[in-house]
């Protein structure tokens, strides 16, 4: 089994990072070493936070009590690590951890206040279900692999609290597939020959979401990035989309979304609840 120990461990931390928070969240074993599975889970936070880093630098610098909201959080594990290495030092700054499973719920506030992280906030909703829960004005939201349409739930909220960051992983995406199979007479021809066997329809209704997720931030002012999150070795699907607000508006994407919704004939969650 590959591992990781001592100095090796050591090659593997940010700068900042501890082995006792890493051992806190089972990433580091009691032997002080990281096994392969925990090996692997932390190079895959630690490449997201660095890619990630611009980002929350802009809100801190920006901001006197900058808000950042993990969506869909699981165990928290990129909200305890953020919290170590941005946050600890700002005095100000919270992060909410969202997620829908209470024993998950429970087990991050117990950590928080074992570990002293007291401006972690936890919220027990799903992520649609949240902004209730949350302050009016949310400086960066975090999606990392919310199932299906909770990464629309993601960006619905981001986008409700005027984000000026969005940082979202989408993992398994069904809905537009459906819909490409219940509607596959509606689009005209060739479009169809690409949707119409259900590996490739899979696979374009994945690649399809992405592209309208993309499109529908743009509409809405922001700059979006759509990259690959390389070395994930347990996911398939590694596509980081990081949005940053510059302006109101864009109308010209705004008619390049409206005429892929058209053409393809779909209406992902995210564009039915943004045309309410």
């Amino acid at each position: 089994m590959r591992q990781a120990k001592g100095e090796q461990v050591r090659h593997e931390l940010l700068p900042g990072q501890s082995v006792d928070l890493l051992r806190e969240l089972h990433l580091v074993g009691r032997d002080g070493a990281l096994h392969a599975d925990s090996l692997r889970k932390l190079k895959q936070v630690n490449h997201l936070v660095q890619l990630l880093e611009p980002a929350l630098r802009d809100v801190l610098e920006r901001h006197p009590e900058p808000v950042l909201v993990d969506a869909g959080a699981g165990n928290a594990y990129l909200g305890f690590v953020l919290y170590e290495l941005f946050l600890r030092e700002h005095p100000s700054a919270l992060i909410y951890s969202v997620e829908s499973r209470a024993d998950l719920v429970e087990r991050g506030r117990e950590r928080a206040a074992r570990l002293g992280f007291t401006r972690m906030r936890f919220v027990h909703a799903p992520i649609g279900e949240a902004p209730k829960d949350l302050p009016e004005r949310v400086h960066m939201v975090l999606a990392l692999h919310a199932c299906d349409t909770a990464t629309d739930d993601a960006l619905l909220l981001a986008l409700r609290h005027d984000a000026d960051h969005i940082a979202a992983v989408p993992c398994c995406q069904a809905e537009v597939a459906a819909q490409l199979k219940e509607n596959r007479h509606a689009a005209p021809q060739p479009w169809p020959l690409l949707w119409g066997h259900p590996i490739h329809r899979r696979e374009m209704g994945a690649h399809l979401t992405n592209v309208i997720r993309a499109l529908a931030l743009q509409s809405q002012g922001y700059q979006v990035t759509v990259t690959e999150l390389t070395g994930w070795e347990h996911s398939l699907k590694n596509e980081l989309i990081l949005g940053r607000r510059v302006h109101r508006e864009h109308r010209g994407a705004r008619a390049e979304l409206e005429k892929l919704l058209q053409t393809t004939g779909v209406q992902p969650k995210l564009i039915r609840e943004l045309s309410r």
